[in-house]
């Protein structure tokens, strides 16, 4: 098996007596999740089912207890007002209580779960809603909880610990095992990062910038004690490649946001330098992370898949 992250799968969470397990599996995911959709939920955890009948009644019976709650979506692509589901305080210290399940400070409010925040939060959802739906067609691994959004990295030492500066913020970082035609096991690591079309070019290139600063970020620490090793390696055996998901737009303005992000790339040496790829989620739902739908950030355009691998190079 080779490795470019450790994946840690935890056992079941089921820390409310008389709940189903379906309702159970619920509670980690909107957890760590924040916001997530019925029609979401029911490609997560019942994608067998026709109707999600029952679901809704898990979900109904968690809401009588007080765990979760609804707010509806600002913006409905149904026709009709669709249901989003949020945890509350009682259900997140509900959660909280299982030592499997990694710690989140954040902790969604109504009104967050109601703001203009929604689209943005439910699609890096369906994002990683993508990865699981191609996992279960191509016999691979991922789960409602491999993925974990806005995970901090510093990039920066100082006291100012809550500058904006200071730290690299992924919407998500992504853990898929993928098993390949040969029969071996990857077992990899992304950050993601969405893009709604709703930022500036040049802004989103700045976010890059970021991500090139924390591969070669070294703590102070280290270099007091002369040794150097970059943060990054405490959390992972290999730098994950970055994914960037457009959407938000037409085909004809997100390829052309594809093309400045190229340019903005190439002209800064350390970003050129990230194993990194821009894809709209509509190629990512319809053909799958091992198709080719990944535009390389820098080098060549030819269109590759998750691996990122150089046109004639080697995956591994």
């Amino acid at each position: 098996m080779s490795l470019d992250t450790p994946i840690a799968q935890p056992d079941p969470m089921r820390p409310v007596p008389g709940l189903s397990r379906l309702a159970q599996d619920l509670l980690p995911a909107l957890y760590q999740h924040r916001l997530v959709a019925t029609s979401q939920l029911h490609r997560l955890f019942t994608p067998h089912a026709r109707r999600p009948v029952y679901l809704r009644q898990q979900l109904a019976t968690l809401r009588a207890d007080g765990l979760v709650d609804t707010t509806t979506r600002r913006t409905s692509r149904l026709g009709r007002a669709e249901l989003l589901w949020y945890i509350t305080a009682r259900g997140a210290d509900a959660v909280a209580q299982d030592p499997t399940i990694p710690r989140r400070g954040y902790r969604i409010s109504p009104q967050t779960a109601a703001s203009q925040l929604q689209e943005h939060t439910l699609t890096v959802v369906d994002t990683g809603v993508a990865f699981v739906d191609w996992a279960r067609r191509l016999g691979d691994e991922c789960s409602p909880l491999d993925w974990e959004p806005e995970v901090a990295h510093r990039i920066r030492d100082g006291e100012s610990r809550g500058a904006d500066d200071a730290f690299m913020i992924p919407d998500a970082v992504l853990r898929y095992t993928h098993a390949t035609a040969e029969g071996r096991r990857r077992m990899l690591s992304f950050f993601i990062e969405v893009d709604r079309a709703t930022m500036q070019t040049t802004r989103l290139a700045a976010k890059l910038a970021a991500y090139a600063r924390y591969q070669h970020y070294v703590p102070n620490g280290g270099r007091r004690s002369r040794s150097v090793r970059e943060a990054w390696r405490d959390r992972y055996p290999a730098f994950p490649r970055l994914l960037i998901v457009l959407t938000g737009a037409s085909e004809r303005v997100l390829t052309n946001r594809i093309q400045d992000l190229r340019a903005l790339a190439a002209a800064d040496p350390h970003v050129s330098q990230l194993t990194a790829g821009v894809t709209t989620l509509q190629l990512l739902q319809e053909l799958g992370p091992f198709a080719p739908v990944m535009t390389p950030l820098s080098g060549d355009t030819t269109p590759t898949d998750v691996f990122l691998a150089p046109t004639g190079g080697t995956r591994d």
